[in-house]
């Protein structure tokens, strides 16, 4: 066996893996979820409570989105066939760019097939071999597969440690170019980045400083408006980089700044140059959502109501739930096999909840990832703390 046969049988998330775990009954990855409604998902037939979706504000189905996807298909079709630089600019890609930059205050945004291909193709774009882009350890997969397709030096400070960021632009070359990334909420472990001090140094220190909102669009700040909102500061990162598939129920991703710096993404990011845009379906879905977020700002305070409740909940039951303070809950299982039979126990009582497990997350720390969005009601969230309580006191997790 060679070793490209043997990564497709032997490895974690190979043939032979993937065949073990579904004969145990507990492999959870690539499943269909049969219907989708609100709060319900139906899975394998039957309809659970959802408690691992990323729609926080509940848009998914609005009827306002709904429509307006419609009206756009009916106005330029299903697709573009054409790439944005050459003839698949529609009026509603350049509306929606402004209602981002808007959205966050900057001057202009640019967007991308998918947050994932923002970041790998944003990134390159503004650093490059012989410049130093410094992460934090946790960031998101796509951001360090954007630094390593950039061949820049890359280095990384543990996680939301500061003197730890100030030691490594201490290190980084002056005469090159610098770069600061970071995830605003981790999506892993649901803690929020210490904007203010991070911003503060790369002040100090004289380097750019993009965040990634991919989580705190709709999340953090009083109106939803993301974690410059939540820290009351204003102009503290110079790119901000987010997705319209999780708080926007579309696809796609994007980065905004200023009128430069779009400009030159439109030109030089590939991702953006090679590949085809948002379909005028997408694209308009993600216009009303941002639109329906301005519109109905009782989301975001249900939502963070429902946040504060589920994490009290969960940690008077002595979970281990790190150092979240976001709808993101982490419920430390350790090893994998522990989060499997929590998963499996909760979907019995008729509650969807999904582990994570090694790779994405440190060997020893699997966990399910909890997730509440504003859909729920304060029962739903008092009979999932009953599940999770019965489900950790069964196989001896608490």
């Amino acid at each position: 066996m060679d070793s490209i046969q043997k990564r497709i049988y032997e490895t974690k998330g190979g043939t032979r893996w993937v065949k073990e775990a579904k004969q145990a009954g507990l492999h959870y990855y690539n499943q269909p979820i049969e219907e989708i409604d609100g709060k319900y998902v139906t899975f394998k037939g039957r309809r659970m409570l959802n408690f691992a979706s990323y729609s926080y504000l509940n848009l998914l189905k609005h009827p306002k989105i709904e429509a307006a996807a419609q009206e756009a298909i009916r106005r330029y079709g299903t697709g573009t066939h054409g790439v944005r630089i050459l003839s698949g600019t529609l009026p509603i890609h350049e509306q929606l760019e402004q209602t981002i930059a808007d959205f966050y205050g900057t001057e202009a945004s640019a967007i991308f097939p998918s947050g994932y291909a923002a970041n790998l193709a944003a990134i390159p774009a503004l650093v490059g071999r012989g410049d130093i882009v410094i992460c934090d350890r946790y960031d998101h997969a796509s951001i360090v597969d954007g630094c390593m397709l950039s061949q820049a030096r890359l280095m990384r400070f543990r996680h939301n440690d500061m003197t730890s960021l100030e030691s490594q632009l201490q290190r980084a070359d002056i005469n090159v170019g610098r770069l600061v990334i970071t995830d605003a909420v981790f999506s892993m472990d649901g803690d929020i980045i210490n904007l203010p001090e991070v911003s503060q140094l790369c002040r100090k220190y004289g380097a750019y400083l993009m965040v990634d909102e991919a989580h705190s669009l709709g999340v953090l700040g009083a109106t939803g408006h993301g974690i410059e909102e939540h820290f009351g500061l204003k102009d503290a990162i110079g790119i901000k980089m987010g997705t319209l598939s999780k708080t926007i129920p579309s696809m796609g991703g994007y980065i905004a700044g200023s009128r430069d710096l779009a400009s030159y993404l439109k030109h030089a990011a590939r991702s953006f140059v090679f590949s085809a845009p948002l379909s005028p379906a997408l694209t308009a879905a993600a216009q009303m959502s941002f639109e329906i977020i301005q519109e109905e700002p009782e989301r975001v305070k249900k939502l963070q109501h429902n946040s504060a409740i589920l994490l009290k909940g969960i940690k008077s039951l002595s979970f281990n739930t790190l150092n979240t303070q976001t709808p993101i809950v982490p419920i430390i299982c350790g090893e994998d096999e522990t989060a499997y039979r929590m998963a499996r126990l909760c979907h019995e009582s008729g509650v969807y909840v999904l582990p994570v497990v090694s790779p994405a997350v440190p060997n020893g720390l699997a966990r399910l990832r909890v997730t509440v969005t504003s859909a729920h009601s304060e029962d739903d969230i008092v009979y999932a703390l009953e599940v999770f309580e019965h489900a950790g006191r069964s196989i001896g997790l608490i």
